[in-house]
């Protein structure tokens, strides 16, 4: 497997060794020794795949105080994923981290706990699944404005699809500080 360490700490985009000829493919999607010594963390306790048509942005999603953890990648189609730390006091708070994941180049995108979420179809649509650390809890769930102009991320839809609770996202700077997770230092 090839890793590739995002612009952000902890942040990674893993290459899975695929095996294929005139049949069709093999890969791992998951092996617990393997990313385990990536410093990817089990347990797992929620999996979930959501389906999505051109133009959708979903996010900027994250869950406080039990953050989610999430291994990302697309089965079908192809969409702009993003990372960003909102975690209060962190060195690269407010920073994001962006990859294109697809159903033909298999990348998967780790997002540690601690870090909003969200993902732009840029095919024609999308087949999207993800592994969590933690349950899905919606009243502990935010939802960080998806154009706040503080992030400026670089999404390649010029005027996505968005649902309610996307459209209504706040700007990070305006969110309580004790809705948002805290960052711990090692040691």
């Amino acid at each position: 497997m090839n890793v590739i360490e995002a612009d952000l700490p902890g942040v990674l985009i893993l290459e899975p060794k695929v095996f294929g000829d005139d049949r069709g493919f093999f890969f791992e999607t998951w092996n617990q020794a393997r990313y385990d010594e990536l410093g990817i963390p089990g347990p797992w306790v929620q999996d979930n795949l959501s389906y999505s048509a051109r133009g959708v942005l979903r996010g900027l999603h994250y869950q406080h105080p039990d953050a989610q953890g999430k291994l990302v990648s697309v089965l079908k189609g192809e969409v702009f994923d993003v990372a960003v730390d909102i975690r209060a006091g962190s060195p690269t708070f407010g920073k994001w981290a962006g990859v294109t994941l697809s159903a033909a180049n298999k990348r998967q995108f780790w997002i540690p706990p601690g870090f909003a979420h969200g993902f732009a179809v840029t095919g024609d649509d999308a087949l999207f699944c993800y592994k969590c650390t933690s349950y899905y809890a919606p009243t502990q769930e935010g939802t960080i404005r998806w154009d706040d102009p503080a992030l400026g991320i670089s999404w390649p839809v010029e005027s996505p699809t968005l649902s309610g609770k996307d459209a209504a996202g706040m700007p990070l700077n305006d969110v309580p500080p004790d809705r948002l997770p805290r960052y711990e230092t090692a040691g």
